[in-house]
């Protein structure tokens, strides 16, 4: 199961990046013009609890001409057993009433996070924390990657992970405990929407193997569709393993660089391709196309 497979080598599909619409650093423009100097020929645009971007990145690729195929999507953050769990919708319709009215009850619960992280670091000796997000948020979806660049910007810490490690990880001083939608809620939105849902970055959330397993059983007796299996930077066998828990839970397979900005490890369509025995979501499901 080591070797890439035809189903994903041509075109190069990445099914998870993001925009300056939540915390991707270029915008929706920018990262249409990348993706396609780096030969992605499908590419979704997965910001947080937000479809703002893609409009935009429609708009542009229509403007260059490009030959680039856009899916519309979101990454919704969702709570589950204390962990927060992101769920990735591909092929959402923007404009659906259920879907707009669940990001803006997500939009409201994130503010209120932030709200409270920015009082944290106030009686931390940190003050500004609240506006320095949101003037780097410029108006998209604020997150902890906003206030990490606002304390590096301070001067607090040298580089994202540090800034996590030391200020906003579960038990930091600006840590506060997200109040997210349920994985149900997420998919429910999701599918209404008629986009299809994928548990994303499943080997980030420091899980053991256990655990892992009763995660992804839990989004797959959800009416969960896909998982993703792989993405840029993984753990040696890490890939192989969640092709096997894919087929165990028989779910669909995606493919994602969750790329946020130029860096030399995380780049668009890198290193990206399923290993054989797996189901393509794209397969599974052609209409998200």
């Amino acid at each position: 199961m080591s070797e890439p497979t035809l189903l994903s080598s041509f075109p190069i599909y990445d099914l998870h990046s993001h925009t300056r619409a939540s915390d991707g650093f270029l915008t929706p423009e920018a990262l249409v013009l990348r993706a396609v100097e780096h030969r992605v020929g499908v590419l979704a645009i997965t910001d947080h609890d937000t479809t703002e971007g893609v409009q935009p990145a429609r708009e542009a690729i229509v403007k260059h001409q490009l030959p680039l195929r856009l899916i519309a999507g979101v990454e919704v953050s969702t709570l589950w057993e204390n962990h927060e769990i992101h769920i990735v919708g591909l092929g959402v319709d923007c404009d659906h009433p259920v879907l707009v009215a669940f990001l803006e009850e997500q939009t409201a619960r994130r503010h209120a996070r932030a709200e409270i992280i920015a009082e944290r670091l106030e009686k931390a000796r940190i003050p500004g924390a609240l506006e320095g997000a949101m003037a780097l948020a410029e108006g998209g979806a604020i997150t902890r990657g906003h206030f990490a660049r606002f304390l590096i910007a301070q001067g607090k810490a040298d580089n994202m992970a540090q800034v996590f490690k030391n200020y906003l990880a579960r038990g930091k001083t600006g840590y506060a405990p997200p109040q997210w939608c349920t994985i149900k809620q997420a998919i429910d939105a999701i599918h209404h929407s008629g986009g299809r849902t994928v548990l994303a970055h499943p080997g980030r959330y420091g899980l053991s193997a256990k655990w892992l397993k009763r995660l992804i059983s839990h989004f797959s007796e959800e009416g969960g569709d896909a998982m993703e299996v792989a993405q840029c930077q993984q753990a040696p066998h890490e890939r192989t393993q969640l092709a096997r828990y894919a087929q165990d839970y028989r779910l669909a397979a995606s493919q994602g660089s969750d790329f946020h900005q130029p860096c030399p490890w995380i780049e668009l369509g890198k290193k990206l391709w399923l290993p054989g025995g797996v189901e393509a979501v794209w397969q599974r499901f052609p209409e998200i196309e």
